[in-house]
């Protein structure tokens, strides 16, 4: 009789331990795209930062994308990089949002600061339930020619 009563008992520690064990695997691989949006967003902050470097001043000789043998100096052509190098790494760019400012007086010639900076209000490939994040990247870097 008693042997009766405990045949349902290891089922629901079963069923319990594996809804633990999958929810504990779900919480992980989401952190590791938390982390991964992460990189690639700080990438596409760099990205950003290096194309403002090389198209700072008046000399386009020295272009890292295809020139276009103008200077493009405005943070929409930066903006425009940034949200490239998002997209080819699979993000939603609709809302990335990109800031660049020039730090210094007259910055837009050598040895002038730049800043570029994203923030990604990041989305959870799983719906879990508490608040998602938002990654912020800052990237800096002297304009060189």
């Amino acid at each position: 009789m008693r042997r009766g009563r405990q045949t349902g008992q290891a089922a629901l520690e079963f069923t319990l331990t594996c809804g633990l064990a999958i929810f504990l695997v779900i919480c992980a691989v989401d952190q590791m795209m938390l982390m991964y949006s992460y990189v690639l967003t700080a990438h596409a902050a760099k990205e950003g930062v290096r194309y403002a470097v090389v198209h700072g001043s008046g000399n386009s000789k020295l272009c890292a994308y295809p020139c276009s043998g103008t200077v493009t100096t405005n943070a929409e052509a930066v903006q425009a990089v940034v949200r490239n190098a998002a997209r080819m790494t699979f993000h939603d760019v609709s809302n990335i949002v990109v800031s660049v400012n020039y730090l210094e007086a007259g910055s837009l010639k050598p040895p002038g600061l730049v800043q570029v900076t994203v923030i990604y209000p990041y989305r959870s490939f799983f719906a879990l339930p508490w608040t998602q994040p938002t990654i912020q990247a800052t990237a800096e870097g002297r304009i060189l020619n």
